[in-house]
Order: C-alpha cells, then sequence, then structure tokens
C-alpha cells in the first residue's frame, strides 16, 4: 500500500525530476503524483495532510502523494516558484505539471487528480 512520502533534493531527483540531467521536465515516476509544499509552522498545512492521508489510502498505488518541507529544501521550492503553502504540485505522467495553491478541499483534490493527473478514484 503505498504512503504519503517526504522528499528531500536527492530523492526529488529520482523520483519526480533529475533537473541535473534534464533542462525539459520529464517526469521520472512510475505513476502520476501530487507534491505537497508545506511547512511545519504551517496551519493550513496542517488541515490539507490528513486529507492528503485519505487520497492516498483511496487512490492506493494508482497515484503517490509526496510531501516537501520548504523550510528544508527551499531549493526545490524556488525550483516551482512556491510563493504560499500549502502549494499542491499535480504531475500527470504525461505533459507539464501543474500548480494548485491553497488548503483545499478533498472534491477539489479529486477533480484535479481527475483532471490533470487523468486518474479515477478506485471504488
Amino acid at each position: 500500500m503505498a504512503k504519503v512520502e517526504f522528499l528531500n533534493e536527492e530523492s526529488f531527483k529520482a523520483k519526480v525530476f533529475d533537473y541535473e540531467k534534464n533542462k525539459e521536465w520529464k517526469y521520472e515516476g512510475k505513476v502520476p503524483c501530487m507534491i505537497d509544499f508545506y511547512a511545519d509552522w504551517c496551519q493550513p498545512c496542517k488541515m490539507v495532510a490528513p486529507v492528503l492521508e485519505e487520497l492516498q489510502a483511496d487512490y492506493g498505488d494508482t497515484i503517490q502523494i509526496y510531501k516537501i518541507d520548504t523550510e528544508v529544501e527551499r531549493n526545490l521550492a524556488g525550483m516551482f516558484g512556491v510563493q504560499s503553502i500549502p502549494s499542491l504540485l499535480f504531475v500527470p505522467m504525461e505533459g507539464q505539471p501543474q500548480m494548485a495553491a491553497g488548503a483545499l478541499p478533498k472534491e477539489t483534490f479529486e477533480k484535479a487528480i481527475a483532471d490533470v493527473m487523468k486518474v479515477e478514484k478506485q471504488s
């Protein structure tokens, strides 16, 4: 069962995008992913965390949810131009990732997972 996973720069390069090798976006993952840019002191981030755990459980191995601590991984946050947190990056298998900012309700995440990542919830 897939679990929400924390990324640092090294694991990001292996699992999401190796920006040292590729100039153009090239997703390294096996399934579409969502990346939560957060910080421990951020109250809305704390509200989103259990929703992301639920989504990971709901979708199982069809998607992967990652978390990046913007206080620690400033380089990664800067690379995606993260201005406010939480910011969530939706990464499809093909095409460009899309960013959404704010503590969104679960339904909004599900819609973005369907629209951007092209993954439907398993029943």
